[in-house]
């Protein structure tokens, strides 16, 4: 049987390291070899997770695969990261979360130890954050074919709201509204992978995020967009929204906080906090005049205690981001050609 791919295919062209970490090659990699063969309403989107018809409700759906390394590190481990970032995924449609599927691929000569550990840490995660995890799968890989352990979990959600959540619900003039500092993930694990050591503590920011989510939902006021800043962290999120809405959007660099233990890190190893991955950060799209409703009931919730707006959504139909310096200088974000942090979530 010959099967036609609807795109040429270099036979040199490989996979390499940069795919799906975010930016120009994930998106590539995207556009090119997986989306022609699953073409519907639910890939356009191209949300965290899948809002589908359910009787007279909304499922929402989601997965996600995990394969930080180390796999503890400070302010989190794999297990919790998961689960977490699972949950995170849901809330990013409005969602209450309330079931997970586990599928582990363990790496032959796993230490049991470490399994036991990370398996408890998911439980905690998941007690904390009210989910069930009801199904999964375990497959053992051979020695030095799986880095010791890699996750991936899918999420299912209720979606009890009418609004419908995404980047084709941005509209000029929304305010956009960021959660708190970033870049703590990434540098987090930079460190510890390396063995970095610096005056302040780098602690990850892993945290789910569905309670300051689900009290912005019942409150009833409207929330355009929600986005995750996981992989190619704050910028590279913006850029995917700017695209997929086909808005401008202006972002503040002095309304951006970076703390200073994350800012020396990336100093030190010449990279853009902008670009750096975080696990408990997110940005809310909302209409001018909800914007301080939004902000007191973000800033109740110990995860999101530091939002502000950073930026909104012009009247120009470019599908760009811009950053603007404390001067006023504007400058156009874009994805990065590769990923600065390989193998952080």
């Amino acid at each position: 049987m010959n099967i036609e791919c609807p795109l040429p295919i270099d036979p040199e062209d490989k996979v390499h390291l940069g795919h799906g970490s975010g930016g120009t090659l994930s998106q590539n990699l995207l556009q090119e070899c997986i989306l022609p063969h699953f073409r519907n309403q639910w890939t356009e989107r191209g949300h965290d997770s899948a809002v589908l018809p359910f009787g007279s409700n909304r499922l929402v759906f989601t997965t996600d695969s995990f394969v930080v390394t180390p796999l503890f590190f400070p302010g989190g481990n794999i297990g919790e990261l998961a689960v977490y970032g699972t949950v995170n995924d849901l809330a990013m449609s409005g969602a209450r979360p309330l079931y997970l599927s586990c599928s582990l691929i363990l790496e032959e000569g796993l230490p049991l130890g470490t399994l036991k550990l990370v398996m408890a840490a998911m439980g905690r995660a998941a007690e904390a954050t009210g989910v069930q995890l009801v199904t999964g799968d375990t497959k053992v890989v051979e020695r030095g074919k799986g880095d010791g352990l890699y996750i991936n979990t899918s999420g299912i959600g209720m979606a009890e709201h009418d609004q419908k959540i995404g980047p084709d619900s941005i509209q000029p003039g929304d305010r956009i509204i960021l959660s708190g500092d970033i870049g703590r993930h990434g540098m987090a694990v930079m460190a510890t992978r390396e063995g970095l050591e610096f005056d302040s503590p780098l602690q990850s920011d892993c945290a789910a995020l569905h309670r300051p989510v689900q009290a912005m939902m019942e409150s009833g006021i409207a929330v355009h967009c929600l986005r995750d800043l996981t992989r190619g962290g704050l910028a590279t999120a913006l850029v995917e929204l700017a695209r997929s809405s086909n808005k401008q959007l202006l972002i503040r660099e002095p309304e951006i906080s970076v703390c200073t233990p994350v800012q020396g890190a990336c100093e030190l190893l010449g990279l853009d906090p902008l670009y750096v991955a975080n696990e408990g950060r997110f940005v809310v799209f909302v209409p001018p005049q909800v914007e301080a409703q939004a902000l007191s009931i973000l800033n109740s919730h110990e995860v999101s205690s530091q939002s502000r707006v950073i930026g909104h959504v012009t009247d120009t139909d470019k599908p760009e981001l811009i950053l603007q310096n404390l001067l006023g200088c504007e400058r156009l974000l874009d994805f990065l050609p590769g990923e600065q942090l390989p193998r952080i979530c």
